[in-house]
């Protein structure tokens, strides 16, 4: 039998498909990324073409394979990690979608959101999903397809259409609509879930008149979900997780107490809480971590909508920079940024604020203020969205956090990290690999077919690239913060009507 030299992660991302090739090592062999369109109907609205998302999904996990001549019979298994939430409806004889997949930054859901909250299931919500009602999630998202898509209720209720996140729309297609799956994680998310009972909870699904024929059976994250033609050969299918869950696996978030930062379209902030489900009173989010056998892991987790999504911003609309590893030369090239705060809440605020009208603010502007304050305050922003999460989990898990892994491409950032610690008065370690969403997709998948043998081998694969630590004195510390909890409001104010 031909060796097993690769493992693949396929990481669908909200604004690139990507996949990687890892060896035993955990090391990158080969990686191939492609960037698909955003589409944005309305303010506020965003959408993904489902078919755009298979086809650069498909393309570069071939062209990833070829740059490097890995054979199918080379590959040992393929795990998949996705963008959360995201929503996408098809039809089940044809597999073709019946829309556009709903992107979970989408908004169009908030006024369907405040009815609920109106109707009173907000707790049950909260109690049952461990998620705090929000257009966020794929519940509503879901249930503005089935009652504005012309005959798509009655054809779901016909058990015609197939919903899934991401992971489920790529597993459908590569096994050539044979499996229709999920995983813990994903199912975590979608606000349908009860994660303490593990099932699709019937009450909730009543309440969005979502007949069941049209969900994805829930998995654990590393489990055979079937075999895939697609390459050249038969490759297993042996792993999917959500992309913040494979995440803090990737970083080894194996352990109670284990918090990760990712740096990506939007800001992640999990720790791992074992076998405990805590239910946040802090504006946090409880969710299934990705695990290997056994019980289910939990985690708590505070989410930005925005944080790497505000860089590109200053490329794609403002036209304010050729790439993003530009920004932290204009970052560096002044002592601060004069003064200004931007609050980037495109689409509204998450925790552990959750408000969902909410809009992006410029505030501190003067005169003097030039294009390089104005680029180091949107970065600025990631770290002080992320410092709001560090206090709360704090608070939250009562458990003192004296170091943060990070990881996520704006991670790469040497300001941003160094800012970060010293706005949070706490020591950075980024890892060597920061491409830990697809590395803990690969680890999960790695592991349910035998080629890792163990946690403990994996532990032995990773190391520190670099750590930053604290550097500013507590006055000005609290000046920064101050400052931008002044922001805040000003951002929250906007969002309440005269």
């Amino acid at each position: 039998m031909k060796e097993k030299n690769y493992v693949i992660a396929m990481d669908q991302g909200t604004t690139s498909s990507r996949c990687i090739l890892f060896d035993r090592q955990g090391k990158v062999c080969s990686v191939v990324q492609k960037e698909f369109p955003q589409i944005y109907p309305q303010p506020g609205w965003v959408e993904h073409n489902p078919m755009e998302i298979l086809s650069t999904q498909m393309g570069v996990t071939m062209e990833a394979m070829q740059k490097i001549d890995a054979r199918p019979d080379e590959i040992a298994a393929i795990g998949i990690t996705n963008q959360r939430e995201t929503t996408v409806v098809w039809d089940a004889a044809t597999g073709a979608p019946i829309c556009n997949a709903i992107v979970w930054q989408c908004r169009r859901t908030a006024d369907r959101i405040e009815r609920l909250r109106r109707d009173g299931w907000a707790e049950t919500i909260q109690r049952r999903t461990g998620l705090i009602p929000d257009a966020y999630f794929s519940a509503s998202k879901l249930a503005w397809i089935l009652d504005n898509i012309p005959g798509a209720r009655k054809r779901a209720e016909r058990g015609e259409l197939r919903f899934g996140t991401v992971d489920s729309w790529l597993i459908w297609n590569l096994t050539g609509g044979k499996v229709h799956a999920t995983d813990y994680t994903n199912a975590s998310r979608t606000m349908l879930f009860d994660i303490h009972q593990l099932c699709w909870d019937q009450e909730i699904l009543d309440y969005f008149h979502i007949p069941h024929s049209i969900l994805p059976q829930v998995c654990p994250s590393s489990h055979r979900y079937g075999t895939t033609e697609k390459f050249g050969g038969s490759i297993p299918i042996t792993a999917s997780a959500g992309d913040q869950q494979a995440a803090l696996f990737g970083q080894c978030g194996f352990d109670p107490g284990d918090v990760k930062s990712t740096y990506g379209t939007g800001g992640f902030l999990l720790m791992n809480t074992g076998s405990d489900a805590v239910q946040s009173t802090k504006g946090l989010l409880t969710t299934i971590a990705a695990s290997v056998g056994g019980p289910v892991s939990y985690a708590v987790e505070g989410s930005i909508f925005v944080a790497g999504a505000a860089i590109q911003w200053l490329r794609d609309e403002l036209r304010l920079l050729r790439d993003a590893p530009q920004s932290e030369r204009y970052c560096t090239a002044v002592e601060d940024a004069h003064g200004v705060y931007v609050v980037p809440a495109f689409a509204g605020l998450g925790a552990p604020y959750w408000e969902p009208y909410a809009r992006g603010t410029i505030l501190g502007l003067t005169r003097g203020v030039s294009k390089e304050h104005f680029v180091r305050a949107v970065v600025e922003s990631l770290a002080y969205q992320t410092n709001d999460l560090l206090l709360a989990m704090k608070e939250e898990s009562g458990l003192p956090i004296t170091s943060l892994k990070v990881d996520g491409g704006a991670s790469a950032n040497n300001f941003l990290m160094q800012f970060q610690a010293d706005l949070s008065n706490i020591r950075l370690e980024r890892p060597q690999c920061i491409e830990t969403t697809a590395l803990g997709a690969a680890y999960l998948a790695g592991l349910s077919a035998g080629y890792w043998k163990d946690l403990d081998e994996i532990r032995a694969n990773w190391g520190r690239e670099r750590e930053f630590l604290p550097s500013i004195s507590e006055a000005k510390r609290d000046a920064l913060i101050k400052g931008w909890n002044r922001a805040v409001r000003c951002a929250l104010a906007w969002a309440r009507e005269d």
